[in-house]
């Protein structure tokens, strides 16, 4: 694969993926300072991942910002393909979504689509879908979600208030939209087929625009729905995107739940964290102390720096100094290594701790069937 090639879909992120290119090919919307400032204006707060590009493209998102100014609320939708444990770029879009929350006073839906992973993964059994969207739930609910306002829907055990509103989306979907945005064939399982339209019905599970904080990659599902939602009387979702959080193993891809030595799990223990990053991060340093020394790093490429840039290092000032520092040749791809290391480990001991109490408290945030006549 050139370096002008990459793929990005909801199942295969691969090659060093061009933004700008991206968001051309998906017709999406870059971030504008503008857009930045204003939320920035309503919220009080200047979020790191805004600031950075960490969220750069979106669709619509000045609509919802119209509306809630006008005093119209909107509500928020996210979620995980229970595929694998909880890896630490699975908390990107959800620390957003709890920070949006939380400025905007909304309600907060989380879908984990157990059936979907048990259609593409052909190693996966639907009990094991089951069992990884029970382990999603809980790094989902440590994070500091509060019930109240956040509920978790899971597809196999809400099909009874999802189903009414898929059927309507199904309706207005041919295989011919499926098979051009997704690249279907004739060997495709009907499951896979039909996914989009499942996916798509918690937009529509509140009589209000839905703002939606995702993973590019998972944009052509939604693609669909914004086709179909004025076709069923609906406003068509808005998105806001997140870069791919890569592997370990350097650019050219993103991190996977499935990539043992490429992924940082949530519930690693110290010394795993430690060994896989010192064994597995791709270093943008030189090939001894002496020529880094002269030469410096490239933190650009450097995949702990990307992980302290992206969420391990929120303050501006420390973030540059250590970008500087190792452009330079001052800090060594080891003492780098050693800070994400620090960093991340400082994260998980806190976070494994609330992960726990969580399974005391899920029940609350689930989502419970109410019977309505579609």
């Amino acid at each position: 694969m050139s370096a002008d090639d990459f793929i990005v879909t909801p199942w295969h992120v691969e090659g060093d993926i061009d933004y700008d290119k991206l968001i051309k090919k998906f017709g999406t919307e870059k971030i504008s300072l503008e857009l930045v400032e204003r939320i920035k204006k309503i919220t009080n707060e200047d979020h790191f991942m805004l600031r950075r590009g960490i969220f750069f493209s979106h669709r619509e998102m000045n609509r919802i910002l119209d509306d809630y100014e006008k005093g119209n609320k909107f509500f928020l939708y996210t979620g995980r393909g229970p595929s694998g444990h909880t890896h630490i770029g699975h908390l990107v879009p959800w620390v957003f979504a709890k920070w949006l929350q939380e400025k905007f006073d909304v309600n907060m839906y989380f879908q984990l689509t157990d059936d979907e992973k048990f259609y593409s993964k052909q190693n996966l059994t639907l009990e094991e879908t089951g069992k990884f969207a029970y382990e999603n739930a809980l790094d989902f609910i440590a994070l500091g979600f509060k019930p109240e306002k956040t509920k978790i829907i899971i597809n196999t055990r809400n099909i009874q208030t999802l189903y009414p509103i898929a059927a309507k989306v199904a309706k207005k979907i041919n295989f011919s939209n499926t098979k051009a945005t997704f690249g279907f064939t004739n060997e495709t399982n009907i499951g896979m087929i039909f996914y989009t339209s499942l996916q798509s019905a918690p937009c529509f599970i509140e009589d209000k625009p839905v703002l939606i904080p995702l993973g590019v990659d998972q944009d052509p599902h939604f693609r669909l729905t914004r086709d179909i939602a004025p076709k069923i009387g609906k406003a068509k979702p808005a998105l806001i995107h997140n870069i791919m959080i890569p592997g370990l193993e350097g650019p050219g891809g993103k991190m996977s739940a499935s990539d043992e030595n490429g992924t940082i799990y949530t519930t690693d223990s110290p010394n795993v964290v430690k060994k896989k990053i010192n064994k597995y991060a791709f270093s943008g340093g030189q090939t001894s102390v002496e020529e880094h020394r002269k030469l410096g790093g490239n933190p650009d490429v450097d995949v702990s720096f990307q992980y302290l840039r992206i969420f391990f290092e929120q303050d501006d000032n420390k973030l540059k100094s250590i970008y500087e520092d190792y452009k330079s040749g001052k800090l060594l791809s080891g003492e780098l290594k050693a800070i994400l290391i620090e960093k991340i480990n400082a994260f998980l001991l806190i976070h494994q701790e609330k992960r726990e109490k969580a399974k005391d408290q899920i029940e609350k945030f689930l989502f419970e069937n109410k019977w309505k006549q579609s």
